[in-house]
C-alpha cells in the first residue's frame, strides 16, 4: 500500500489542486484521499466551523466524503476520481487522538494520497512533495520541521524566486532533490506524474 503525502509551506499554494491532480492523472492507482485539517481555537473539530463547545469529545472528527460536486476539497478528490475521500479534522496539536482511525482507514485503501504536514509525525510515506510558493510570506512550522523529508519540491513559478517573501527560512535541505516548476492552473505537469508513478511502482515492487 504506498501512502502519498502532498504538503506545503502555508495555505491557499495549490496543495489541495496538487492532490487533485494526481489522483485524475493516475487513475490507475484506485486512490483513498484524506485531508488533514487542524483547527485552531474556537473551531469546532466536528464541523469545522466557529463554536463554543470545546469539549473533549470535539477534539477531533473523521467523515468520508460523499458529495462528488467538487464544492468542497475533499470532495474534490472524488470528483477527480478518489475511490474514497475522508476528512479528518482536528483541534491544532491534538492529531494523534485521531491517528487510530485514520490507521483503521490507512489498512483498507489500495493506495493513499493524504493532503498535510504533520501527518508525517505518525508515519513514513513511501513518497512526500512539498509545495513551495514564493510570493507568500507565511511558512509553517510543520512545513519547516519536516522540509527535509521532502522527496521533491513542487514550486511556483515567479518572477523573483531567488528573494521569497518568507524570511528566517532556509531551503538547503531540498537543495539536491528535484524540484519541480509549476505554472498554476496547471498544478501537476506530466513531469510530475511520471516521477510519482515511477516512485511509487519501485516501492510497490
Amino acid at each position: 500500500m504506498p501512502i502519498l503525502v502532498i504538503g506545503g509551506h502555508s495555505r491557499s499554494v495549490g496543495k489541495t489542486s496538487v492532490v487533485a491532480g494526481l489522483i485524475s492523472a493516475l487513475p490507475e492507482f484506485c486512490w483513498t484521499a484524506l485531508k488533514i485539517t487542524q483547527h485552531g481555537h474556537d473551531i469546532c473539530s466536528a464541523d469545522g466551523k466557529a463554536c463554543d463547545c470545546a469539549t473533549a469529545d470535539h477534539a477531533w472528527a473523521v467523515s468520508e466524503e460523499r458529495n462528488r460536486s467538487g464544492e468542497s476539497d475533499s470532495s474534490r478528490f472524488l470528483a477527480a476520481g478518489a475511490a474514497h475521500s475522508w476528512w479528518v479534522r482536528t483541534q491544532q496539536g491534538r492529531l494523534a487522538e485521531a491517528m487510530p482511525r485514520v490507521r483503521q482507514i490507512l489498512a483498507g485503501a489500495e493506495n493513499v494520497i493524504i493532503e498535510s504536514n504533520s501527518i508525517l509525525r505518525f508515519l513514513k510515506p513511501d513518497l512526500y512533495l512539498t509545495v513551495l510558493d514564493p510570493r507568500t510570506a507565511d511558512f509553517k512550522g510543520s512545513a519547516q520541521t519536516f522540509l527535509d523529508r521532502a522527496d521533491a519540491v513542487l514550486l511556483h513559478e515567479v518572477e523573483d524566486s531567488a528573494n521569497p517573501a518568507w524570511e528566517r527560512v532556509s531551503l538547503k535541505p531540498v537543495i539536491d532533490r528535484p524540484t519541480f516548476t509549476i505554472h498554476p492552473p496547471q498544478y501537476v505537469t506530466p513531469e510530475v506524474v511520471d516521477f510519482v508513478r515511477r516512485h511509487l511502482i519501485l516501492k510497490a515492487c
